[in-house]
């Protein structure tokens, strides 16, 4: 008798051609005005249907046709997470690691960020060298090991052993630049490329050799912004020459190769323009994994826009897209539990991944009660915050609206075709590699929306509670 061998490829695809033989499918809610907070809701079954009505609002998965990889989804291990948990007691600094690394109990947070160097969500400035050398001797990450590199250290722990994480830089030292100044943008001067290249090297094997494994890194955060905290410019053409010139070649003599570099990561509004320049340069691109950034295109008054993402991976669908940071700003205590905030995650995280998004990165995973520590006063919402004063937590519903995704989607997990007839209920869809179809629907309207999950001729009807996430896992 022959024995049949399954690839892990060939087991999912007989795995989602058998969606036809439904079992069941488990509701999990959260929705405003409710006590439902990734709460199961309900366990239904399928039923043969036919063509369905245009009067029948539905949700159509077609497993058939899969697209991008899902690598993790988590949150940046900042300064100011760090100095905000260390305050907490103990069983509260337990209840955080579990709450975000914890699969079972918490959201299963499987992807990480943290910056090199000082950034505005740290308590001051400081760099990790001494004024003057481009050398590097005086290379050390002492500042980090008081806070960040034993709280970086739980958060593995808390995650099962294993956390990938990406590591970004704000700004040069200030004597490397041209406004000699961490702050308020400047460039890089070009007689410090070199020098600029060796620190990410640097930094990744000092982190490494304390424990941390690395396994990315971004070129600079927000490249075209002069902020009044931590920045520096790169034009698209600097960015280019830099990976190429510098950058790309000195991770690659240093063995790093297989970290994965991100370039851009800032908003989607210029992102096809960047990610063009730098990816119709074949030498430039050979280094580049993937194309990050952020959601803030919104200060313009702006929509979020999908497009730009979309435009990137259908151009370069070679290249990886990963959505690097985003935030609510300008904090506010009283407004911590406003449902807006979990809303714009929602409807983020959809956008972002049916345009071919491989990996979503929250900001901060924790701040204290005025939205920092800060040390330029750009004070912003968390979906945990701390009140320190009282040593308790405050879960926003962005806490729960990130669970939808990152509990029930899991590494090596592949999208899938989710379509909604209805504007009203915007949805994603992925398999894992178990065979659970996760499907996320979202309603932002005021009004309850009865609606069926239809797949191949048969279909469940349920119903989006007003303002609610849901998650429904076919199995």
């Amino acid at each position: 008798m022959k024995q049949l061998i399954l690839t892990g490829a060939c087991l999912i695809a007989l795995l989602v051609s058998g969606y036809s033989q439904h079992k069941k499918v488990t509701v999990i809610t959260t929705a405003q005005n409710t006590e439902l907070r990734l709460t199961q809701t309900a366990t239904l079954e399928f039923a043969p249907m036919p063509q369905p009505l245009e009067t029948m609002p539905c949700v159509f998965v077609d497993t058939k046709k899969s697209f991008q990889t899902f690598l993790g989804i988590g949150g940046a291990l900042t300064d100011a997470a760090a100095e905000t948990f260390a305050k907490l007691p103990e069983d509260k600094q337990q209840e955080l690691l579990k709450a975000y690394y914890n699969v079972n109990n918490g959201i299963g947070y499987t992807f990480s960020r943290t910056n090199i160097q000082s950034c505005d969500f740290s308590s001051d400035t400081y760099s990790y060298v001494a004024e003057g050398d481009s050398t590097l001797k005086t290379f050390n990450v002492d500042h980090d090991k008081q806070f960040r590199i034993p709280f970086i250290k739980a958060a593995i722990a808390a995650a099962g052993g294993k956390l990938p994480l990406f590591v970004s830089p704000w700004s040069p030292p200030a004597w490397m630049k041209d406004n000699n100044n961490v702050l308020q943008g400047g460039h890089l001067l070009k007689r410090y490329y070199q020098a600029w290249a060796n620190h990410y090297v640097k930094f990744i094997n000092t982190y490494e050799a304390l424990g941390i494994p690395v396994w990315g890194l971004s070129v600079q955060n927000e490249p075209m912004a002069t902020q009044k905290w931590e920045s520096c410019i790169f034009t698209a053409e600097e960015e280019r020459d830099f990976i190429k010139g510098y950058l790309g070649p000195t991770l690659t003599k240093a063995g790093m190769s297989n970290k994965k570099l991100i370039a851009w990561d800032h908003n989607r509004d210029l992102m096809y323009q960047r990610a063009s320049t730098l990816l119709h340069d074949k030498e430039a691109a050979k280094y580049i994994w993937g194309i990050g950034y952020h959601w803030y295109e919104t200060w313009t008054g702006s929509e979020m826009q999908f497009q730009n993402e979309r435009l990137v991976h259908e151009a370069f669908p070679d290249k990886h897209l990963v959505f690097t940071e985003g935030c609510i700003e300008k904090f506010d205590l009283s407004k911590v539990h406003d449902w807006f905030i979990g809303e714009k995650y929602g409807a983020s995280l959809i956008g972002d991944f049916n345009a071919g998004t491989v990996a979503w990165t929250d900001w901060n995973i924790l701040l204290d009660e005025q939205g920092g520590p800060n040390h330029v006063g750009n004070f912003c919402f968390a979906p945990v915050h701390a009140d320190t004063k009282n040593g308790t937590l405050i879960y926003t519903n962005a806490y729960y609206y990130l669970g939808h995704f990152s509990k029930y989607i899991r590494p090596g997990a592949k999208r899938v075709v989710s379509s909604s007839s209805r504007s009203m209920l915007q949805t994603t869809a992925f398999v894992n590699t178990d065979g659970k179809l996760a499907v996320i629907v979202m309603n932002t309207t005021d009004k309850e929306i009865p609606f069926h999950l239809w797949m191949d001729g048969q279909a469940v009807a349920t119903k989006s509670l007003p303002h609610s996430i849901s998650t429904l896992i076919v199995q």
